[in-house]
């Protein structure tokens, strides 16, 4: 036998599998999910969910709402928005997107797939006050939510606009973002067009990821499904603020008896044993969030959502009073953090905020440090349930390329007693830099 002959036994049935797989991904394939896959997705919260497209844009189809946001989503306790929905039977269903990390960055680039699905439809953002920090977006957790497809839908659609060459030059910032894609990132950023061949290039990688998108997407999904189930046995039959609060009450009551702080037992016994406790003492007096890239990453979210004319509710929760008391976390600083926020929001048209960043102090209102509880979660859904009745109409953003410049990253905020002086100010600024 020649040695040809040997080589091709060897190595030949690897590489016709190599070549059909190859012709597999690349032919284009449609999928459909069932209901059960897409409400179990909707809870799941799994990275594959949110790296991918298909099941997003089947669900925001079938009437799921996005809900953005990152670790508070995972609290899901009875009265949580998916167990809400799920035993008072709404109109809509929350479709859970972030978690742990997942910043203004890493959902812009997320939202890339969906902005059909979305045109003028609702969208609920819960904006968590640990995103503004100096640098913002921890280039550690996006990697764990950075999208090839969505890099692929974003530099194929990209423009010499300020909001992409700022984008680009984020995401180039970012470990994660390699070869052909990074090649693509810098022409961006530039503002300068894609090459034929990065086109060609880009297309072919995109058609690849949306078949295995679509093949892959329903593995190792995180079925809570049965959890939420379990949880809406404790809510009362009929709906009533009072019922839930009293059920808020029961469940806090029984899962903060621990600690002083009114942080959940599982959370204080894992996340803050004595030498952790005692380390924290006063470690967050020189926390600034008023100051921070967030704010122009943020920005991309909110061009996004003014490209689809999605109709938003920002809900802005509080801190732990007694916890930001034992860090030295200042709540002065956070109020003006928070009207910097809402400035930015109002001054583009982003009417619909919920601001719920005085009520730290409340009791149950937060599930530990600085993530919404049991309370919070009845304040949120005031806030949601009329939002989602109301008949939705086209909206239409007024938007300001001020937001993305370093002067507004930097720029200190008044107090909340100054707002309007310092709004004034700031629209000049923000109009000059339209």
């Amino acid at each position: 036998m020649s040695n040809k002959r040997r080589l091709w036994q060897i190595f030949g049935p690897v590489l016709c599998a190599f070549i059909l797989l190859l012709v597999v991904f690349l032919l284009p394939w449609e999928r459909t999910f069932s209901k059960e896959s897409l409400y179990e997705a909707a809870a799941s919260q799994t990275t594959t969910v949110f790296k991918g497209s298909k099941m997003k844009q089947e669900a925001y189809d079938d009437g799921y709402v996005p809900f953005y946001g990152s670790s508070e989503l995972s609290r899901m306790d009875p009265l949580h928005p998916s167990v809400l929905a799920e035993k008072y039977h709404r109109s809509y269903r929350p479709f859970l997107l972030g978690g742990p990390g997942s910043q203004s960055l890493a959902q812009y680039l997320g939202m890339q797939g969906t902005a059909k699905q979305l045109k003028d439809k609702k969208a609920v953002v819960i904006i968590s006050p640990q995103w503004f920090t100096k640098k913002g977006q921890d280039p550690n957790a996006f990697t764990m939510y950075y999208s090839p497809l969505q890099a692929c839908n974003f530099l194929l659609s990209a423009k010499n606009s300020k909001t992409d060459r700022y984008a680009a030059e984020r995401f180039l910032e970012m470990p994660e973002v390699k070869g052909e894609i990074k090649s693509g990132m810098r022409s961006v950023a530039k503002g300068e067009k894609l090459t034929s061949t990065q086109k060609f290039i880009l297309e072919n990688r995109r058609r690849m990821l949306n078949n295995e998108d679509k093949f892959f997407s329903t593995f190792q999904l995180r079925n809570r499904v049965e959890k939420i189930h379990k949880k809406t046995k404790l809510l009362p039959n009929t709906y009533s603020v009072a019922a839930l609060d009293k059920v808020a009450d029961q469940q806090a009551a029984e899962h903060t008896n621990s600690n002083d702080f009114g942080i959940d037992n599982n959370f204080f016994r894992l996340r803050l044993p004595k030498k952790t406790l005692k380390r924290l003492k006063g470690s967050q007096r020189n926390f600034d969030y008023t100051k921070s890239v967030e704010y122009s990453d943020f920005q991309l979210m909110l061009e996004q959502f003014a490209k689809q004319h999605t109709n938003v509710l920002f809900i802005i929760p509080a801190i732990n009073e007694k916890w930001s008391d034992y860090t030295g976390l200042s709540q002065p600083m956070y109020q003006r953090s928070v009207s910097k926020i809402k400035y930015q929001l109002t001054s583009q048209g982003f009417d619909n905020i919920t601001d719920l960043s005085r009520q730290g102090n409340r009791k149950y209102f937060m599930e530990d440090t600085i993530h919404l509880g049991w309370r919070g979660w009845v304040a949120v859904d005031r806030a949601v349930k009329p939002f989602m009745k109301k008949a939705n109409k086209p909206y239409n953003y007024s938007m300001h390329n001020y937001f993305y410049s370093k002067k507004w990253q930097i720029k200190p905020y008044a107090s909340p007693t100054g707002v309007t002086d310092q709004n004034k100010t700031n629209k000049k600024d923000s109009l000059k830099a339209k």
